[in-house]
């Protein structure tokens, strides 16, 4: 469960992360690093500028940056959106929540430039205001030629970057939540349980868990149709422009794939999409995914002891009474009937 077992260091790939982290920092010219929901940090501070690094580097100096820090990872959180502040120094900082399901597992923060647009600074709020004589204003003097060193950017490209990170984070974590998920449920299986417990799934949402029935829904049928891959069917030679669509229905075998997603994927329009297909696979795209799915059904009677309506769900049918009658279209037997007398010993 998530309060539970997961963390940052569970839930993304540091290593992949902090490559990612490193690119991203180039290009938007940010210095950017993750923090747990404690504020303590879980990867390298990626662009970290010389200014920033001199403050940072001091034990004394360092507590009003961890306030900043602080205090914007609350508002981000309380707002469950990016909260883009002023620091002490009047530097532009923003923290990105990472949440899941309303629990604040950690924060992106990124920042560490000024405001093209000094009239902009107004509508943020600074969160930590330096008293006088204090021995930050003196650094700002000692590092003064490193301040005016920082990236400058306009306010509306600092909102942009944030959305951006924003949006990153939250694909990270839905990806990561179905691997565990899947994970859990693979585990849990693996034990000999009979079913799923409720525990397994709690604290994941309805897309999580549906998306992760079609992964292990794919799992299994791959395990028991060979050749289950298009690079493993020397058969098949497919054009180009319709490649993405050819794999992804080899890849996707449970989902009930349609002629209009087939021909997004593949960047090109509905008809074109649709003549193509004809001319290059040697008939429409109905059938040839109906012809493709019962000799995957035809495995999966001769390899398992699933029942039809089993099959006829993990494969996409819409229903048992349809995968029936297609079946028996084009091997002129029900299913029952051919695992019966075909079914191998």
């Amino acid at each position: 469960m998530i309060k539970n077992s997961f963390d940052l260091k569970k839930l993304i790939d540091l290593e992949k992360w902090d490559s990612l982290q490193e690119s991203l920092s180039a290009v938007t010219r940010m210095a950017i690093i993750i923090v747990d929901y404690k504020g303590n940090p879980v990867t390298k501070h990626s662009g970290c500028h010389k200014f920033c690094n001199e403050i940072r580097g001091n034990s004394e100096l360092v507590k009003y940056c961890e306030k900043c820090d602080s205090r914007g990872g609350l508002e981000a959180v309380r707002l469950n959106k990016p909260y883009m502040y002023l620091c002490h120094y009047n530097i532009i900082d923003i923290a990105i929540p990472i949440m899941i399901e309303g629990k604040y597992i950690g924060a992106v923060m990124a920042g560490q430039v000024k405001l093209l647009n000094a009239d902009a600074e107004s509508i943020l709020e600074q969160i930590v205001v330096l008293p006088k004589n204090s021995i930050a204003k003196k650094a700002l003097e000692d590092f003064k030629a490193y301040y005016y060193e920082l990236p400058v950017l306009s306010y509306e490209e600092v909102n942009k970057i944030a959305d951006m990170l924003f949006s990153l984070c939250n694909y990270l974590v839905e990806e990561s939540l179905e691997k565990n998920l899947i994970s859990d449920m693979y585990q849990k299986v693996m034990k000999r349980h009979s079913e799923i417990d409720s525990n397994t799934l709690k604290d994941y949402t309805i897309k999580n868990i549906e998306n992760a029935k079609k992964e292990m829904s794919n799992a299994i049928i791959n395990a028991y149709i060979k050749d289950s891959t298009l690079s493993n069917d020397n058969n098949v030679k497919v054009n180009d422009n319709l490649k993405p669509a050819i794999e992804y229905i080899y890849e996707h075998k449970s989902e009930n794939v349609k002629l209009d997603q087939m021909a997004k994927i593949c960047h090109i329009s509905i008809s074109y999409f649709s003549r193509l297909f004809t001319k290059e696979m040697g008939e429409n795209f109905s059938t040839y995914v109906s012809k493709l799915k019962i000799e995957w059904a035809k495995s999966l009677l001769e390899e398992t002891s699933m029942q039809i309506n089993e099959i006829s769900d993990e494969l996409g049918f819409s229903e048992v009474g349809y995968f029936i009658k297609i079946f028996k279209k084009y091997e002129g037997v029900t299913p029952f009937l051919y695992r019966k007398y075909c079914k191998k010993k």
